[in-house]
């Protein structure tokens, strides 16, 4: 590859991928060639993606079929449909496929791609745009995810194609550090990590500190249980983040860029390095990028995985070699951050949306989302939903649309019961608020937060008790232990809650965990740990009753906790196989082969093995 030095130059490469772009997108092109897109992100290899890949390339072969090119692309986000193969013909609109294993993968390519037949019951609907936020309306707008499962996140030419690094020589032709800023601030992007803080005024911060060590990080430390954002977009277009970091670069006055990435995402740390060397070798990383007398390179980090990294001090201080604990603020990282030096710390999917605000101006940004909440976000929508997989959605669409439009809905024709966001530092969203648009301000006013964007669907059967308790163990082990609230209150809530799930706990047990929850907000020392309490206080809120019951009628209306059963054994039932006293750990169950057995309630310690062994029905819970 040869170096680009200039915006015609970089131009000339993009106007040579014409026809893939064109086909990619419309089904232009004047070429004959057919692509055959495969997922192979983390997810679709996990559900046999590269299996499809083979067979799908074999049979191509195997038919003497000319014409057909295959592509490995990144995550589409149809993640409940994985193996997906999308089928580029020129001439025609993509056709998308979903739960292609190998046999499906043959039929597909002895059908469609050899006779052009669409193999229909295997057709899924993508509810995305990537371009048009009027043709969206409800459904998906990407742009974060603009690229991921369009294009092969190992070959430059094809992001170069997609307007890859036009932003960056837009930048270093056209604009002085502080037009960058102000395009940024003009635009309203804010922080994607969680705290939601103005990007523009956070590179204001650092570009207005003396000196010339200057640093930009990008955080990939993704910790939130069931979000998966940051790695998809990482596997999927990775050059989007080395363009938004360079970009940030250049505007902040920093020439050295650091990405700190969990050691847990090996496919996106293997991408992440073929991206950068292939931007040293053309010249978008190095000295004098685009001849525009401009220095800026990139290494990278593995972080050990340690939730309390995802906060930027304590990212700071890992990046360091240090402990990963966080630091009283001020002095804020854009003062005084990595090596003492001001320092900017941006999380992926900031990055990712950086290019695109330059190249498409800061009004059309702005015009996308609400008054306080610009532009997109995007979601790893999980748990008891049909449709599981990534969203990226305009600011302001509402829970409901994006569970049940976008969603397909509650899975096994279960009743919706709550949604948690925000992750371990966010909260539990009832019924009564499905209609509440996604702002940063809504979330918080109804006990919650973005997050860095996990969306965790739950139905009926879904404890409150047991979820807070949950998030609360996650808390717990991953605190850093600096401070006290922290290291020592998270530990009495959790041990709050589990004497709660065991039928262990007094009166005015709630009123002792409401006050220590709140105590815990307003004296821990990272947002982290002022956060903690969240899951459980939105849970006492919404959920009061189910609490009540837990604690005075010592009972789990869901059935989740398995503390609060007691079991017995039917004497009518019962034919002494023995099987029930054999697995029972604490030898609470007595009786000889073939009389009936009798379980001693002052020993069980309702661990439910004796419920799951008995094949007679013979033992009974409540």
């Amino acid at each position: 590859m040869d170096m680009v030095n200039s915006i015609e130059e970089l131009r000339e490469i993009k106007s040579s991928q014409a026809d893939v772009r064109s086909l990619r997108e419309t089904g232009g092109g004047k070429g004959k060639v057919t692509e055959v897109l495969v997922g192979l992100a983390t997810c679709g290899i996990a559900a046999g993606g590269k299996e499809t890949y083979t067979a799908i390339e074999e049979k191509i072969a195997e038919l003497g079929l000319d014409d057909i090119r295959m592509v490995k692309v990144g995550c589409i986000g149809s993640c409940y449909c994985e193996p997906t193969v999308q089928i580029n013909a020129p001439g025609k609109a993509p056709v998308y496929y979903g739960y292609v294993d190998e046999a499906a993968g043959r039929e597909i390519v002895e059908k469609h791609l050899a006779k052009g037949e669409v193999v229909e019951e295997k057709v899924v609907n993508m509810t995305f745009n990537r371009t048009d936020p009027v043709k969206a309306k409800k459904r998906q707008l990407r742009i974060a995810l603009k690229n991921c499962g369009n294009l092969d996140p190992e070959m430059i030419s094809e992001y170069i194609a997609f307007d890859g690094y036009e932003a960056l020589a837009k930048v270093l032709r056209d604009y002085k550090p502080q037009g960058v800023i102000d395009i940024l601030k003009e635009s309203g992007l804010r922080g994607r990590g969680g705290g939601g803080f103005p990007t523009g005024l956070k590179w204001q911060a650092t570009f207005d500190q003396p000196g010339n060590e200057k640093y930009m990080i990008c955080n990939a430390d993704e910790g939130d249980p069931g979000a998966y954002m940051d790695r998809s977009v990482l596997e999927g277009d990775p050059h989007s983040v080395l363009e938004g970091l360079t970009i940030g670069g250049y505007a902040t006055g920093a020439n050295h860029g650091i990405i700190y990435i969990r050691a847990e995402y090996p496919l996106a740390i293997e991408r992440l390095n073929i991206a950068m060397a292939q931007a040293r070798e053309m010249g978008f990383l190095g000295k004098n990028i685009m001849g525009s007398g401009f220095d800026f390179d990139i290494e990278m980090r593995l972080g050990a995985g340690a939730f309390v990294c995802g906060e930027e001090t304590a990212l700071i201080h890992s990046v360091e070699g240090k402990r990963g604990e966080p630091t009283k603020k001020p002095p804020y990282p854009s003062v005084q951050g990595y090596k003492k030096k001001p320092t900017t710390v941006n999380n992926v999917e900031t990055l990712a949306n950086v290019p695109q605000i330059i190249l498409n101006g800061s009004g059309w940004f702005s015009s996308i989302g609400t008054e306080k909440s610009k532009g997109t976000k995007v979601f790893a929508l999980v748990g008891k939903v049909k449709n599981v997989g990534l969203v990226e959605v305009p600011m302001g669409t509402t829970l409901r649309e994006i569970i049940y439009d976008i969603g397909g809905g509650m899975a096994n024709g279960k009743e919706f019961k709550a949604v948690q966001t925000g992750g371990p530092s966010g909260g539990v969203i009832s019924s009564e608020n499905l209609d509440t648009p996604i702002e940063y301000e809504t979330l918080r006013a109804i006990g919650t937060m973005m997050g860095s964007g996990g969306m965790i669907v739950m139905d009926e059967d879904n404890c409150m008790v047991d979820i807070a308790k949950f998030y609360l163990q996650f808390t717990m082990d991953e605190s850093c232990g600096k401070c006290t609230p922290c290291r020592i209150g998270t530990k009495r809530m959790y041990e709050i809650l589990d004497r709660i799930t065991k039928g262990k706990a007094e009166p005015d047990i709630l009123h002792k965990l409401d006050r220590l929850a709140n105590n815990i907000k307003i004296s821990a020392l990272c947002g982290l740990g002022q956060t903690a309490p969240n899951p459980v206080l939105s849970t006492m809120k919404y959920f009061e009753e189910e609490y009540r019951i837990h604690v005075e009628e010592k009972k789990c209306p869901t059935g989740s906790c398995k503390g609060l059963f007691k079991y017995w054994i039917l004497p009518d039932k019962c034919v002494g196989c023995t099987a029930c006293r054999r697995v029972c750990p604490v030898g609470a169950i007595t009786g000889h082969p073939k009389q009936i057995h009798i379980i001693d309630m002052n020993l069980c310690i309702s661990c439910g093995l004796c419920f799951d062994t008995c094949k007679f029905n013979a033992i009974n819970r409540g």
